[in-house]
């Protein structure tokens, strides 16, 4: 870069340039004209370019250690972002500066704009939180989960519905429970051309066993540090598919040692408050535990939400896997369940699973709906995988 001042008339290129690069810039680009945007600066610049201000700037405008002056900021970048801007650079303020343990502190939690990262950060110092946060804590948490509740609850349980009531077809329907697309396709056979028409030998219907339960889901969910925002996405659709009188749902929860959170699915903020963010993972181990709960392996759906890095048995994992699927279980890996985009994982056991027949894959929060639904059907996940999928 040289030092030659832009002479464009692309003033408002020029100016964001500027707010990119940082002070050091400013000969080229030229100065800040607002106060609005110097104080964008600022904001800026306290987070990216901290070791690079002067004994003034740093006076003035970094984060340091101080709640308050991380307090102001927080309100800062939300008076001059938008909000996606906002969690973004709240993410990067707690990677960069580490302020995890300043967001033990209520003033600062009441500040911070709730996101689903936050949520991760905050059940990570959930053994730690001092209770004089933990109420305040919990308002945080409670906030994102119902909006990702608001954002899936109908859809899941739309797509969830129509996938039980089509596994429950009967050949001797009403007259208002005929699947017409069904029959017809089924007794092709059956056309007459001089009557333009089929005659259907068999009819296929919908069941109405509404209130029987028709499908067990289990999930396990790794709660490893990188798996924080699937803990909170899987949570809450566990929450949503508990609520279905059809499905019975299981949700357990497991790093080296298993937790059950099942009795606690009616509360996703509850169950998100049991779980323990960190430390080691040992699948095998989960993988069993879960085992007891399935009763009914051909009525069972079995989702692993893993980055299927194994620090327990790998060779016993695996064979527990195929054990599942020759026993009927339908077997999913999912190696995240956010919109993170494309996540770390192991890609031997990725293939080893692969290889057992079980489709390994990422999945956006928003696509899950469907893939619950595709997978209580018995419908081909793997290809949806390879069309929808990370």
């Amino acid at each position: 870069m040289t030092d030659t001042p832009v002479t464009n008339t692309d003033g408002d290129q020029a100016r964001r340039w500027r707010l990119i690069l940082g002070a050091p810039a400013t000969s080229c680009l030229g100065g800040l004209g607002s106060g609005g945007d110097t104080e964008m600066d600022r904001a800026l610049s306290a987070l990216y370019n901290a070791d690079e201000l002067t004994a003034a700037e740093k006076r003035s405008g970094s984060l340091g250690g101080s709640a308050p002056k991380v307090a102001r900021w927080l309100g800062d970048i939300r008076s001059y972002f938008p909000s996606t801007v906002v969690e973004v650079m709240q993410r990067d303020a707690v990677e960069r500066l580490d302020l995890a343990q300043l967001l033990l502190e209520p003033e600062l939690l009441e500040a911070v704009e709730p996101d689903v990262h936050l949520v991760g950060t905050l059940l990570s110092l959930n053994k730690v939180m001092p209770e004089t946060t933990r109420a305040t804590a919990r308002m945080v948490v409670e906030r994102v989960v119902r909006e990702i509740e608001r954002r899936i609850a109908a859809r899941t349980i739309a797509a969830v519905s129509g996938a039980l009531n089509r596994a429950a077809r009967v050949s001797r329907p009403r007259l208002r429970d005929i699947d017409w697309d069904r029959t017809i396709r089924r007794n092709l056979a059956h056309y007459l051309p001089e009557h333009r028409t089929v005659v259907p030998e068999r009819l296929v219907g919908y069941g109405r066993r509404a209130q029987a339960v028709r499908r067990d889901v289990v999930l396990a969910i790794d709660q490893s540090g990188s798996m924080a925002s699937s803990v909170v996405y899987a949570s809450v659709f566990g929450a949503v598919l508990a609520t279905m009188r059809s499905l019975r749902t299981s949700l357990v929860v497991f790093d080296t040692a298993v937790v059950d959170l099942t009795d606690q699915l009616s509360d996703p903020v509850e169950v998100l408050f049991g779980t323990q963010l960190g430390g080691g993972t040992d699948i095998n181990r989960a993988i069993a535990y879960s085992q007891q709960l399935i009763t009914r392996p051909a009525d069972t759906l079995f989702v692993l939400i893993s980055d299927l890095y194994e620090g327990g048995v790998r060779e016993e994992m695996l064979r527990r896997i195929g054990a599942m699927k020759e026993a009927g279980v339908q077997v999913l890996a999912l190696l995240a369940l956010s919109d993170d985009g494309a996540p770390a994982y192991d890609h031997g056991n990725a293939a080893a699973l692969a290889a057992l027949g079980v489709p390994a894959f990422a999945c956006t929060p928003d696509k899950f709906p469907e893939l619950l639904a595709l997978a209580l059907d018995r419908g081909d996940v793997q290809t949806w995988a390879n069309a929808n999928a990370g």
